[in-house]
């Protein structure tokens, strides 16, 4: 019985389908990995200017504040704005009347352009 083939191998040793069609063996680059890695990295920087956006954007429009999703969008606003562009300790201050949607739409704003920056340099720097 030595003699014989398995008839799953084919000639270079590789398992064939069922239909006899070999498959092709997975090849994982360096250069994939790095790419799929630079693409997520940029999907999550996007999210957090679009969560800024949006809390901005909720101040603005003077959105209903019991809302469950306006309290889930102006808290994550607050997680994602890294202090530096906090509405209440930002990097510039409006007093006076409506200084807090002025706060929001300017530190906000300005942390989501930030968020977009970063977020396309990590990517090149990144991907190969």
């Amino acid at each position: 019985m030595a003699d014989k083939e398995d008839k799953t191998k084919g000639k270079s040793g590789t398992k064939a389908d069922s239909d006899g069609s070999r498959r092709a063996p997975i090849e994982i680059s360096v250069a994939s990995v790095r790419t799929r890695v630079a693409q997520v990295v940029w999907i999550v920087c996007v999210l957090f200017a679009l969560v800024l956006a949006l809390g901005a954007l909720s101040y603005a429009l003077e959105a209903n504040t019991d809302n469950g999703l306006v309290e889930f969008v102006r808290e994550w606003a607050g997680r994602v704005d890294l202090g530096i562009f906090s509405i209440d300790n930002g990097i510039k201050q409006f007093g006076g009347d409506n200084g807090e949607i002025k706060n929001a739409l300017f530190n906000w704003g300005l942390g989501a352009v930030a968020w977009l920056i970063i977020g396309k340099v990590l990517d090149k720097v990144i991907r190969p």
